[in-house]
């Protein structure tokens, strides 16, 4: 059996950085609703508002960071925004320790959590591309993907029991751990970092934007102080601009962000639903959304050889329908072992063509996005994605709340059947201009899927 391609010791730091923070997110999967029911007796409409409200300021913060992120070296954004999530999820088993704990403090740490991923997301795919050939980028985000997926799968049921023996502020403080693990891991990667440059604005491609060079081009820098260019009113906006202007990018962005946005805000509903009114334990709850995420291991290790066969166009349109097809199904869960067998079914349906649809739509953005607007293209599309996020989060809240918790999440699930008439229908010119890469066979032995 042919053997893995290597992508270098650099990516290999970055890899092992991604995968601690990836398995301390698992490990606290749901803590902060978790915290808010079984602590401060929280209940539906105030857990859809804690997870609302911390992604919408937390991507208003964010909007001044993607600019900043693009003028900056990224490995010390890094590095600055695993400490910041480090120091501030620490702040919560200290107040909870304290007797202290209040549900004020969980969406102030919520904010600069989510304000912090975006910044991070953001430094990170620029530093990617940087890091990585064009031809290995779908490689390196299969590997992140089913990082992703592992850690979920193993993280849930684990910190499921870690409450259950030792309180419900466990996870949140070997998450906490993770983003300083994280953060020496990236200070490990090591390597001179050129400073990036400003070039002319540009609100769409004329013809299909380039391929990612290897590394920015190094330039005097624009400002003698501080050594980046300074930022201007226009650079808060530009990232907006591309998208939208962009006929490939503008149909998978739209359509990212209502999908994400009504799968997320099912997700408090169901954590109310199964916790609360249906009785499961915290670890039944871990474990029925952990399990099926072997589905997006298998995904993300798919991914390669399904675009090496059918092209990047076809996969993500094709994996992009199929993932709205399944969460529909969540509204007719019932207690017991018919409601987890349920969970399992739909869950893992749906992770499987997440774990498809990511790692490709991640390499597509990449190979389509101009390499010195990188850091505000994921930020405008992360801070979309949170407030799309938040809002309909809150709606779902409020409707939850005038309802039920399950004809909400019924009420998303039919709505996200309607969420592929806004993927793209047609090849465009960038798209034939910039195919995706073809990785080598010997990425995905058949003997190895799973």
């Amino acid at each position: 059996m042919a053997g893995r391609r290597t992508l270098g010791r650099r990516f290999g730091w970055l890899w092992a950085a991604y995968a601690v923070s990836a398995y301390g997110t698992g490990f606290g999967f749901g803590a902060f609703p978790l915290i808010a029911i079984l602590v401060l007796h929280s209940g539906p409409a105030q857990v859809a508002a804690l997870a609302a409200s911390g992604r919408a300021v937390g991507a208003l913060v964010a909007v001044p960071l993607g600019p900043w992120v693009e003028f900056r070296r990224k490995r010390p954004v890094m590095v600055a925004m695993d400490l910041t999530r480090f120091a501030a999820l620490m702040s919560i088993p200290g107040a909870f320790a304290l007797g202290l704990l209040s549900f004020a403090q969980l969406l102030v740490v919520s904010v600069v959590v989510a304000a912090a991923d975006i910044a991070f997301k953001a430094a990170s795919g620029a530093y990617l591309k940087a890091l990585v050939p064009p031809e290995d980028l779908l490689v390196a985000n299969g590997r992140f993907e089913s990082t992703t997926w592992t850690a979920t799968t193993v993280g849930p049921p684990l910190g499921g029991a870690a409450i259950g023996l030792f309180g419900p502020v466990t996870t949140v403080l070997a998450d906490a751990v993770s983003y300083l693990l994280s953060a020496l891991g990236i200070r490990a990667i090591g390597g001179a970092e050129p400073h990036p440059a400003r070039t002319a604005p540009a609100t769409a491609p004329a013809t299909a934007p380039a391929t990612a060079p290897t590394t920015t081009p190094a330039t005097p820098p624009a400002t003698p102080r501080t050594g980046t260019p300074r930022l201007r009113a226009g650079d808060l906006l530009e990232g907006w601009r591309y998208l939208l202007a962009h006929p490939a990018l503008r149909p998978l962005f739209l359509n990212t962000i209502v999908v994400n946005g009504l799968i997320m805000a099912s997700e408090p509903l169901m954590a109310v639903l199964l916790l609360g009114r249906l009785g499961f334990a915290p670890w039944q709850y871990g474990l029925v959304f952990a399990s099926p995420c072997i589905g997006g291991l298998v995904g993300s290790r798919m991914a390669p050889g399904l675009v090496a066969r059918f092209g990047q166009r076809r996969v993500l349109r094709s994996s992009g329908v199929l993932r709205a097809c399944w969460p529909v199904g969540l509204a007719f869960v019932r207690p017991g072992a018919p409601g987890i067998v349920l969970i399992v079914i739909v869950q893992l349906g749906l992770v499987t063509c997440i774990g498809v649809f990511n790692p490709v739509l991640a390499t597509y953005r990449l190979n389509h996005t101009e390499p010195d607007r990188i850091a505000r293209t994921l930020s405008a599309w992360s801070i979309s994605s949170s407030a799309t996020i938040a809002a309909l989060t809150a709606a779902w809240g409020l409707l939850a709340a005038a309802t039920s918790p399950r004809t909400a999440i019924a009420a998303a699930g039919v709505l996200l059947l309607a969420t592929p008439l806004l993927l793209p229908r047609r090849e465009t010119a960038d798209e034939a201009a910039v195919p995706g890469p073809r990785p080598a066979a010997e990425e995905l032995p058949p003997q190895r899927i799973g």
